[in-house]
């Protein structure tokens, strides 16, 4: 596998990009970035999502076998796709493609698309703030980048049936745990942004940047079955410090009275901004 700088396409991997937006002459103001895996069930969803603010999307497809492809190629604001035919599986491998994934997008969106700022974000996350006029705004010329606050939703014991397929996931919990990670999300085209070592889920980015808006991240909350299959991922893929250690203590105990930290849990709204506590 080549390595996480190099964003030449491997020969596993195809670039697709739909001819009505191929060669297009005008700047967008924003191109939003995404690898997935076996996303079928919310991927609609986020897509939907994503497109109220972004102008076009690229995604990586990583050898779905669930029909995510087909969704993301059939998607009215899906501008291309790189679709990869071969799951790597080893902790190394994993590693390199959490960068070499998102470099790669980034490098495509570069030569084949005119953003003006990019946005890079996963599938379990739904945002909460005005991003398309924020990046039409002179109060974006100043940035070089945008910090969103996010918070993981929680299965808690009267919340906890399942994901349905074709529902919203934005509010789907109750509630969230009052820890939070400020997230390079949003950047913009200054030609020195890039994607450097490993499991970089940010890009390198020089310059001014704020915290403008919030996440809410259900990468631990779609359902009891997906939990333990979150946790089995880390535990099989991942080194064992600082990641499968964690993970496999959290196995079975997808239903939660606090947060993974051991805070309480509250609603989304002001209490949880109010209460918010950093973790790195």
């Amino acid at each position: 596998m080549s390595g996480p700088t190099d964003w030449a396409l491997d020969d596993d991997e195809e670039l697709l990009i739909k001819r009505s937006f191929a060669n297009r002459a005008v700047r967008s103001p924003l191109v939003a970035l995404t690898r997935v895996r076996n996303e079928a069930a919310i991927l609609l969803d986020t897509l939907d999502h994503v497109a109220e603010f972004a102008d076009e999307i690229i995604v990586y497809d990583d050898a779905s076998h669930d029909g995510t492809f087909d969704i993301a190629w059939a998607h009215p604001s899906v501008a291309g796709v790189v679709r990869n035919r071969r799951w790597r599986d080893s902790m190394e491998e994993r590693l390199l493609s959490e960068t070499r994934h998102r470099g790669l997008l980034l490098n495509i969106a570069k030569q084949h698309f005119a953003a003006r700022w990019f946005f890079c974000f996963d599938a379990d996350e739904r945002y909460i703030g005005d991003i398309r006029n924020f990046v039409r705004s002179s109060w974006a010329d100043r940035l070089a980048a945008v910090r969103v606050r996010l918070f993981d939703a929680y299965i808690t014991e009267t919340d906890s049936a399942p994901y349905v397929e074709g529902h919203s996931l934005l509010n789907f919990r109750k509630y969230f745990g009052p820890e939070y990670r400020d997230i390079r999300m949003l950047w913009k085209d200054n030609g020195t942004d890039r994607y450097s070592g490993l499991d970089a889920r940010e890009p390198i980015v020089d310059g001014d940047e704020e915290v403008l808006f919030y996440c809410q991240h259900y990468g631990k909350s779609l359902s009891i079955e997906q939990w333990d299959a979150t946790c089995e991922y880390y535990v099989k893929y991942f080194p064992y410090e600082p990641y499968g250690k964690k993970w496999a203590a959290r196995k079975g105990k997808a239903v939660h009275i606090r947060s993974d930290f051991g805070a309480s849990l509250y609603p989304w709204g002001g209490e949880l901004f109010g209460r918010a506590i950093p973790v790195t």
